[in-house]
């Protein structure tokens, strides 16, 4: 039996490769004679560059940057030898890995540190950035990004706004110069969200609760990101308020667009192009994906239904690992929580219980 293992981030407990030499070791526990083509992905958001790593000849580069509350933090990024492509995973700069629950701020947590990350990009003169942007926890509309690579946000006084989103309300004018180590870079975004900046599926309603945002708050950011959609408009001429993708990371993908030109794509299908997805799965017996949270969203379009899709169109059999799930039916789902219903216990021994899970399951299974 081979099998596939490409499972994404478990949210908040194990990094993708962490999940999948989890999921690996138990399932070779019960069946020793199974062969193993271990494969962690991502969709753009944390992970990214861990997929990449194992699939591309890179080189690891680093710079100090601050995070969402303005704190220092070592942040790595790839260099694609043959390329001389950039490979930014956002998250390192802007990401939940940085921040404790109770240190959540929607309002004026920034994105400034990822602005910092493709200044030092730009230094190596590559031909194109790839920017993943999940993994946020940020609801800022890219407005710190630009304000690190020079931008001013000013309100009607002419006074310069505090970061963060909540600030956006009061935004009447921007100045703006694109730093010449930028010029003649493509740079694209990541993502798989197509949720806009506004509305209510936007940025806000859809992603500020997850991010600590009360409904207050969401009220405010909805209003924000309305008035910055409206400026920018009549700076710079484009339209991000109803960008299809433009709300990913807190509105950081709408910002990326507008003020340096970056064009969205599926950091799914790039993630499964590079590392030659559909191939491996096409070799594999069975395949093994999971996630932190299996649900209805899964299935739309995130790198776990993917997977699924993919080793349906094959004819393969898949299994789901999963911390909890509220999902369909006829997929087969095993989850951390059957087996530890305390959900900081199963975070905390996510990688044994998960282990343990793989096990029991394969257990029951003939080889």
């Amino acid at each position: 039996m081979r099998v596939l293992v490409a499972p994404q981030e478990f949210k908040g407990s194990l990094a993708a490769d962490e999940a999948a030499m989890a999921i690996a070791s138990g399932l070779r526990a019960a069946h020793p004679d199974w062969s193993f083509d271990i494969l962690p992905l991502s969709d753009g958001g944390p992970g990214l560059l861990d997929a990449l790593r194992r699939a591309v000849k890179a080189d690891t580069m680093a710079a100090i940057v601050r995070d969402a509350l303005g704190r220092k933090v070592l942040a790595r990024y790839l260099r694609v030898r043959s390329s001389g492509d950039i490979i930014i995973e956002a998250a390192q700069a802007n990401g939940v890995l940085h921040v404790k629950p109770h240190e959540y701020d929607p309002l004026g947590a920034d994105t400034f540190g990822v602005g910092e990350l493709l200044l030092d990009a730009a230094q190596q003169s590559p031909p194109r950035i790839i920017i993943g942007v999940g993994g946020s926890v940020t609801n800022d509309g890219g407005e710190g990004m630009a304000r690190a690579l020079g931008a001013t946000f000013l309100d009607m006084a002419g006074r310069e706004l505090p970061p963060g989103g909540g600030a956006l309300g009061d935004l009447e004018q921007v100045t703006w110069q694109p730093p010449a180590l930028l010029e003649g870079i493509e740079i694209v975004v990541a993502t798989d969200v197509t949720n806009p900046l506004c509305g209510p599926n936007g940025a806000a309603r859809i992603y500020g609760p997850q991010k600590g945002a009360t409904p207050e708050q969401v009220d405010q950011l909805e209003a924000a990101y309305f008035r910055y959609a409206q400026v920018l408009r009549l700076h710079f001429g484009v339209d991000i308020a109803s960008l299809p993708g433009g709300g990913a990371a807190g509105g950081l993908a709408a910002g990326l667009v507008a003020f340096l030109g970056a064009h969205i794509a599926s950091g799914f299908e790039m993630v499964a192009e590079a590392t030659n997805l559909r191939a491996r799965l096409a070799a594999a017996d069975l395949v093994v994906t999971g996630e932190g949270s299996f649900d209805s969203q899964s299935q739309q379009g995130k790198v776990t239904g993917r997977v699924l899709e993919l080793a349906a169109e094959a004819g393969k059999p898949a299994v789901v690992f999963a911390g909890r799930a509220n999902a369909a039916p006829d997929v087969d789902v095993v989850t951390l929580a059957s087996r530890e219903p305390d959900p900081a216990r199963c975070m905390e021994q996510a990688t044994s219980i998960l282990r343990e899970a793989a096990k029991a399951w394969a257990a029951g299974r003939e080889g």
